[in-house]
Protein backbone atom coordinates (compact mmCIF):
# COMPACT_ATOMS: atom_id res chain seq x y z
CA UNK A 1 0.00 0.00 0.00
CA UNK A 2 3.02 2.15 -0.21
CA UNK A 3 1.94 5.68 -1.77
CA UNK A 4 3.14 8.90 -2.38
CA UNK A 5 2.55 11.12 0.43
CA UNK A 6 1.55 14.62 1.02
CA UNK A 7 -1.20 14.57 -2.63
CA UNK A 8 -5.04 13.98 -2.41
CA UNK A 9 -7.14 12.89 -4.94
CA UNK A 10 -8.15 10.27 -8.07
CA UNK A 11 -5.62 8.63 -10.55
CA UNK A 12 -7.73 7.45 -13.17
CA UNK A 13 -5.92 5.34 -16.14
CA UNK A 14 -7.66 3.26 -18.50
CA UNK A 15 -9.96 1.21 -16.30
CA UNK A 16 -7.98 1.66 -13.19
CA UNK A 17 -8.77 3.96 -10.56
CA UNK A 18 -7.59 4.79 -6.68
CA UNK A 19 -7.88 7.13 -4.48
CA UNK A 20 -5.27 8.19 -2.11
CA UNK A 21 -5.52 11.24 0.26
CA UNK A 22 -2.96 12.29 2.92
CA UNK A 23 -2.31 14.34 5.96
CA UNK A 24 0.70 15.16 7.46
CA UNK A 25 -0.43 15.08 11.71
CA UNK A 26 0.65 17.57 14.22
CA UNK A 27 2.17 17.38 17.27
CA UNK A 28 3.38 15.00 18.74
CA UNK A 29 3.23 13.12 15.70
CA UNK A 30 4.66 15.25 13.27
CA UNK A 31 8.34 14.40 14.30
CA UNK A 32 7.71 10.82 13.57
CA UNK A 33 5.23 10.77 10.73
CA UNK A 34 5.76 11.75 7.13
CA UNK A 35 1.71 11.31 7.32
CA UNK A 36 -0.90 9.29 7.05
CA UNK A 37 -2.87 7.83 3.96
CA UNK A 38 -5.91 6.99 2.55
CA UNK A 39 -6.34 4.33 -0.11
CA UNK A 40 -9.39 2.55 -1.61
CA UNK A 41 -9.86 1.29 -5.22
CA UNK A 42 -8.59 -1.08 -8.12
CA UNK A 43 -4.92 -0.93 -7.96
CA UNK A 44 -2.92 -0.58 -11.61
CA UNK A 45 -0.95 -4.03 -11.12
CA UNK A 46 -2.05 -6.95 -8.99
CA UNK A 47 1.38 -7.26 -7.56
CA UNK A 48 3.84 -4.46 -6.76
CA UNK A 49 7.35 -4.90 -6.33
CA UNK A 50 8.80 -2.00 -3.60
CA UNK A 51 12.42 -1.55 -3.57
CA UNK A 52 13.85 -1.11 0.07
CA UNK A 53 13.84 2.56 1.30
CA UNK A 54 14.23 4.32 4.99
CA UNK A 55 10.49 4.43 5.10
CA UNK A 56 8.84 2.20 7.75
CA UNK A 57 5.36 1.22 7.34
CA UNK A 58 1.59 0.76 9.43
CA UNK A 59 -0.90 -0.78 7.30
CA UNK A 60 -4.32 -1.11 8.93
CA UNK A 61 -6.37 -3.22 6.32
CA UNK A 62 -10.18 -2.73 5.62
CA UNK A 63 -10.67 -5.02 2.68
CA UNK A 64 -9.88 -8.50 1.54
CA UNK A 65 -6.46 -10.02 2.80
CA UNK A 66 -3.13 -9.20 0.50
CA UNK A 67 0.20 -10.81 0.23
CA UNK A 68 3.69 -9.98 1.37
CA UNK A 69 7.03 -11.75 -0.40
CA UNK A 70 10.15 -10.27 0.91
CA UNK A 71 13.32 -11.89 -1.42
CA UNK A 72 12.75 -15.35 -1.95
CA UNK A 73 10.79 -16.28 1.24
CA UNK A 74 7.18 -17.75 0.29
CA UNK A 75 4.17 -15.20 0.50
CA UNK A 76 2.62 -14.47 3.35
CA UNK A 77 -1.54 -13.55 3.48
CA UNK A 78 -1.64 -10.02 6.05
CA UNK A 79 -5.74 -9.55 7.08
CA UNK A 80 -5.87 -6.72 9.71
CA UNK A 81 -2.94 -5.10 8.19
CA UNK A 82 1.23 -5.32 8.93
CA UNK A 83 3.89 -3.10 10.23
CA UNK A 84 7.39 -3.18 9.23
CA UNK A 85 10.89 -1.22 10.01
CA UNK A 86 13.44 0.07 7.33
CA UNK A 87 13.68 -2.81 4.78
CA UNK A 88 16.99 -3.79 3.66
CA UNK A 89 15.84 -5.66 0.64
CA UNK A 90 12.97 -5.21 -2.33
CA UNK A 91 9.62 -6.81 -1.18
CA UNK A 92 6.56 -7.99 -3.35
CA UNK A 93 3.16 -7.08 -2.31
CA UNK A 94 -0.06 -8.52 -3.23
CA UNK A 95 -3.34 -6.40 -3.69
CA UNK A 96 -6.57 -7.74 -3.03
CA UNK A 97 -8.98 -6.27 -5.74
CA UNK A 98 -10.39 -3.82 -5.06
CA UNK A 99 -8.51 -2.30 -2.10
CA UNK A 100 -8.80 -0.36 0.99
CA UNK A 101 -6.80 0.76 3.47
CA UNK A 102 -5.85 3.24 5.61
CA UNK A 103 -2.11 3.55 7.26
CA UNK A 104 1.64 5.71 7.77
CA UNK A 105 4.63 6.41 6.37
CA UNK A 106 7.04 7.21 9.09
CA UNK A 107 10.24 8.80 9.80
CA UNK A 108 12.98 6.01 10.33
CA UNK A 109 12.88 6.37 13.73
CA UNK A 110 9.29 7.28 14.06
CA UNK A 111 7.53 3.32 14.07
CA UNK A 112 9.72 2.28 17.56
CA UNK A 113 7.54 4.27 20.17
CA UNK A 114 4.59 2.11 19.12
CA UNK A 115 6.41 -1.11 18.91
CA UNK A 116 6.50 -3.72 21.79
CA UNK A 117 9.31 -5.21 20.72
CA UNK A 118 12.73 -3.95 18.89
CA UNK A 119 12.75 -2.65 15.46
CA UNK A 120 14.98 -4.81 14.36
CA UNK A 121 12.74 -8.08 14.76
CA UNK A 122 10.59 -6.41 12.31
CA UNK A 123 13.36 -5.41 9.62
CA UNK A 124 12.54 -7.44 6.64
CA UNK A 125 9.87 -9.60 8.60
CA UNK A 126 6.35 -7.56 8.42
CA UNK A 127 4.14 -8.48 11.69
CA UNK A 128 0.19 -8.07 11.97
CA UNK A 129 -1.11 -5.19 13.63
CA UNK A 130 -2.08 -7.84 15.92
CA UNK A 131 0.73 -9.25 16.74
CA UNK A 132 1.92 -5.58 17.72
CA UNK A 133 -1.26 -4.19 19.79
CA UNK A 134 -3.54 -6.83 20.05
CA UNK A 135 -6.62 -8.90 18.84
CA UNK A 136 -9.48 -6.73 20.55
CA UNK A 137 -7.70 -3.32 20.18
CA UNK A 138 -6.98 -4.18 16.57
CA UNK A 139 -10.52 -5.52 16.16
CA UNK A 140 -12.39 -1.92 17.93
CA UNK A 141 -10.09 -0.04 15.60
CA UNK A 142 -11.05 -1.90 12.56
CA UNK A 143 -14.33 -1.71 13.57
CA UNK A 144 -14.32 2.28 14.19
CA UNK A 145 -12.40 3.18 10.82
CA UNK A 146 -15.10 1.20 8.46
CA UNK A 147 -18.08 2.98 10.51
CA UNK A 148 -16.01 6.86 9.63
CA UNK A 149 -18.04 8.81 7.33
CA UNK A 150 -14.75 10.27 5.38
CA UNK A 151 -11.11 9.47 4.69
CA UNK A 152 -10.06 12.76 6.75
CA UNK A 153 -12.31 11.18 9.84
CA UNK A 154 -10.17 8.11 9.26
CA UNK A 155 -7.21 9.72 9.35
CA UNK A 156 -8.11 11.30 12.69
CA UNK A 157 -8.93 8.22 14.37
CA UNK A 158 -6.05 6.71 13.44
CA UNK A 159 -4.05 9.75 14.60
CA UNK A 160 -5.87 9.29 18.01
CA UNK A 161 -4.87 5.91 18.35
CA UNK A 162 -1.39 6.47 17.84
CA UNK A 163 -1.29 9.32 20.47
CA UNK A 164 -2.97 7.02 22.81
CA UNK A 165 -0.15 4.48 22.24
CA UNK A 166 2.64 7.00 22.26
CA UNK A 167 5.18 5.89 24.77
CA UNK A 168 8.98 7.21 25.62
CA UNK A 169 12.08 5.06 23.59
CA UNK A 170 15.49 5.07 25.21
CA UNK A 171 18.01 6.55 22.98
CA UNK A 172 15.39 8.06 20.60
CA UNK A 173 16.54 11.74 20.66
CA UNK A 174 20.24 10.55 19.74
CA UNK A 175 19.12 8.46 17.01
CA UNK A 176 16.73 11.08 15.30
CA UNK A 177 19.55 13.69 15.36
CA UNK A 178 22.04 11.02 13.60
CA UNK A 179 19.40 9.68 11.27
CA UNK A 180 18.27 13.26 10.37
CA UNK A 181 21.73 14.20 9.59
CA UNK A 182 22.37 11.44 7.16
CA UNK A 183 19.48 11.93 5.59
CA UNK A 184 20.69 15.74 5.09
CA UNK A 185 23.50 14.14 3.43
CA UNK A 186 21.49 11.60 0.89
CA UNK A 187 24.05 9.23 3.02
CA UNK A 188 27.42 10.74 2.74
CA UNK A 189 28.07 11.94 5.76
CA UNK A 190 30.99 9.33 7.70
CA UNK A 191 29.21 7.55 10.33
CA UNK A 192 32.71 7.48 12.64
CA UNK A 193 31.84 11.65 12.84
CA UNK A 194 28.32 11.27 13.58
CA UNK A 195 29.71 9.79 16.38
CA UNK A 196 31.83 11.54 17.36
CA UNK A 197 29.67 14.56 16.69
CA UNK A 198 26.82 12.78 19.37
CA UNK A 199 30.04 12.15 22.11
CA UNK A 200 28.41 8.36 21.89
CA UNK A 201 30.36 5.39 21.71
CA UNK A 202 29.85 3.62 18.21
CA UNK A 203 28.65 0.28 19.90
CA UNK A 204 25.77 2.36 21.80
CA UNK A 205 25.04 4.36 18.64
CA UNK A 206 24.78 1.01 16.79
CA UNK A 207 22.38 -0.75 18.98
CA UNK A 208 20.44 2.37 19.67
CA UNK A 209 20.02 2.25 16.17
CA UNK A 210 18.66 -1.61 15.78
CA UNK A 211 16.51 -1.48 18.80
CA UNK A 212 14.65 1.95 17.25
CA UNK A 213 15.38 1.83 13.40
CA UNK A 214 16.20 -1.69 12.71
CA UNK A 215 19.18 -1.18 10.97
CA UNK A 216 22.41 0.38 11.94
CA UNK A 217 23.67 3.94 10.97
CA UNK A 218 25.94 2.64 8.19
CA UNK A 219 23.10 0.35 6.89
CA UNK A 220 20.57 3.59 7.15
CA UNK A 221 23.03 5.94 5.18
CA UNK A 222 23.42 3.10 2.01
CA UNK A 223 19.64 3.06 2.30
CA UNK A 224 18.92 7.27 1.69
CA UNK A 225 22.41 6.88 -0.80
CA UNK A 226 20.54 4.37 -2.92
CA UNK A 227 16.90 5.97 -3.05
CA UNK A 228 18.52 9.90 -3.31
CA UNK A 229 20.27 8.33 -6.66
CA UNK A 230 17.19 6.25 -7.69
CA UNK A 231 15.05 8.90 -7.39
CA UNK A 232 16.63 11.61 -9.02
CA UNK A 233 17.11 9.14 -12.39
CA UNK A 234 14.94 10.54 -15.25
CA UNK A 235 13.97 7.54 -17.01
CA UNK A 236 12.71 9.10 -19.88
CA UNK A 237 16.17 10.32 -20.91
CA UNK A 238 19.53 7.86 -21.58
CA UNK A 239 21.06 7.27 -18.68
CA UNK A 240 25.29 6.45 -17.97
CA UNK A 241 25.14 3.90 -15.23
CA UNK A 242 28.84 4.70 -14.69
CA UNK A 243 28.28 8.19 -13.84
CA UNK A 244 25.26 7.45 -11.88
CA UNK A 245 27.13 5.46 -9.98
CA UNK A 246 30.01 7.61 -9.54
CA UNK A 247 28.16 11.01 -8.87
CA UNK A 248 26.51 8.73 -6.12
CA UNK A 249 29.91 7.94 -4.40
CA UNK A 250 30.04 4.03 -5.14
CA UNK A 251 33.67 2.74 -6.13
CA UNK A 252 32.94 1.33 -9.37
CA UNK A 253 30.00 0.29 -11.20
CA UNK A 254 30.00 -3.65 -10.15
CA UNK A 255 29.25 -2.22 -6.79
CA UNK A 256 26.25 0.26 -7.86
CA UNK A 257 25.13 -3.03 -9.68
CA UNK A 258 25.31 -5.02 -6.62
CA UNK A 259 23.33 -2.50 -4.23
CA UNK A 260 20.98 -2.10 -7.07
CA UNK A 261 19.72 -5.77 -7.17
CA UNK A 262 19.59 -5.95 -3.24
CA UNK A 263 17.46 -3.05 -3.19
CA UNK A 264 14.97 -3.17 -5.71
CA UNK A 265 15.69 -6.77 -7.03
CA UNK A 266 16.28 -5.78 -10.40
CA UNK A 267 19.16 -4.62 -12.38
CA UNK A 268 19.42 -1.13 -13.44
CA UNK A 269 18.72 -1.92 -16.96
CA UNK A 270 15.27 -3.80 -16.08
CA UNK A 271 14.44 -1.20 -13.70
CA UNK A 272 14.12 1.78 -15.96
CA UNK A 273 12.20 -0.96 -18.49
CA UNK A 274 9.55 -1.15 -15.58
CA UNK A 275 9.70 2.69 -14.44
CA UNK A 276 8.92 3.56 -18.00
CA UNK A 277 6.28 0.61 -18.67
CA UNK A 278 4.18 2.03 -15.59
CA UNK A 279 4.58 5.54 -16.57
CA UNK A 280 3.53 4.78 -20.36
CA UNK A 281 0.33 2.50 -19.28
CA UNK A 282 -1.04 4.19 -16.42
CA UNK A 283 0.57 8.20 -16.71
CA UNK A 284 -0.15 10.08 -13.15
CA UNK A 285 -1.03 7.44 -11.18
CA UNK A 286 -2.11 7.65 -7.26
CA UNK A 287 1.18 4.93 -7.13
CA UNK A 288 3.39 6.27 -9.36
CA UNK A 289 6.40 6.97 -7.66
CA UNK A 290 8.26 4.04 -6.11
CA UNK A 291 6.72 1.03 -6.58
CA UNK A 292 6.82 -0.92 -9.53
CA UNK A 293 4.91 -3.56 -11.67
CA UNK A 294 5.24 -6.96 -10.11
CA UNK A 295 4.01 -8.94 -13.21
Amino acid sequence: MLAPTRVAGWAVGDDVSMEYQSRVPGPPLDGLIDDLYYLEGVPPYPRLLLPAAPAPLLIVNLGAPFLIRVGTDAAVEYSDGCAVTTPTRAWEFGYPTPTRSVGVHFKPWGLAPFLPMPAAELCDRPATVEQIWGRPAVAELRRRLALAESPHQMQVLLEEELVRRLRPIDGLDIVRYLSTAIAETGGAVPISDLGMAARASSTYVAKRFKEVIGVTPKRLARSYRFTFTVLALDVAAPIDWGDVAIRAGYFDQAHFVREFREYTGLTPTRYVETRRRFLREHPDHALEGWPLPAD
